[in-house]
């Protein structure tokens, strides 16, 4: 008899039971509060290359959208399923370069998805600890930095070759790595990968590759950087 009341209830209400809304007010608000930390974290301690304030901004926002999507389609099958029909039809394109990003993206999902689903003490701790290893980790300062560089070498001289500037540099790297060579009418073009030694500047390396040719064009930036 409780069954056939239950369904009752399930067809007057649109196949969506009543919904506490002290305990969906309270998720809401813990969910809101746990994804502005992970916003000031990004913020703060990511080491993101391209705008954090454009990509912070999002974090709190997400987590709200999908904690009210899963709000409402998580106790009936028809939402659920229009739902899954409506993403297969939109397209989402984001310019997202950096897995970092994904990263926090998705940590953002999941405290959306933990308290909307009314896992309100696991999805605290989890996301306090997830957080707690990111503090720890990334308070390390030497994370952040890298030591890798893409070198790219832009040369004429025709009496020059590679092996002449790879003799050359190597003197002053700890390691070099030969991503592409490129040779041609008008020019040849070299991209390296190479990790300088801590006490040589980076006007010496360039210095190097101009004793070869004066007219060499040289470029020099981070490697982990898309452009």
């Amino acid at each position: 008899m409780d069954k056939l009341d239950s369904l009752y209830a399930l067809s007057i209400n649109g196949g969506i039971p009543d919904i506490d809304i002290f305990l969906a007010t309270i998720n809401f608000t813990l969910c809101v509060f746990m994804s502005f930390i992970v916003r000031s974290f990004y913020i703060k301690y990511s080491v993101s290359l391209t705008g954090k304030h454009h990509v912070g901004v999002v974090i709190p926002i997400l987590a709200s959208i999908v904690f009210l999507v899963i709000m409402v389609v998580k106790s009936s099958l028809a939402l659920s399923l229009g739902l899954v029909g409506a993403l297969s039809i939109v397209r989402f394109r984001t310019p997202i370069k950096e897995p970092e990003e994904l990263v926090y993206l998705f940590l953002a999902i999941s405290i959306g998805l933990g308290y909307a689903a009314g896992h309100t003490f696991m999805t605290t701790i989890l996301s306090s600890s997830i957080l707690a290893m990111i503090y720890f980790w990334l308070s390390n300062k030497n994370v952040g930095k890298t030591n890798e560089y893409n070198l790219v070498v832009n040369w004429k001289n025709e009496d020059v070759s590679f092996a002449k500037i790879s003799d050359s540099l190597i003197t002053v790297l700890k390691h070099m790595k030969l991503i592409r060579l490129d040779r041609g009418q008008h020019g040849n073009t070299a991209v390296l990968l190479v990790i300088p030694d801590s006490n040589v500047e980076i006007d010496l390396l360039v210095d190097k590759i101009r004793f070869l040719d004066p007219e060499a064009d040289v470029s020099f930036y981070e490697a982990k950087t898309n452009w």
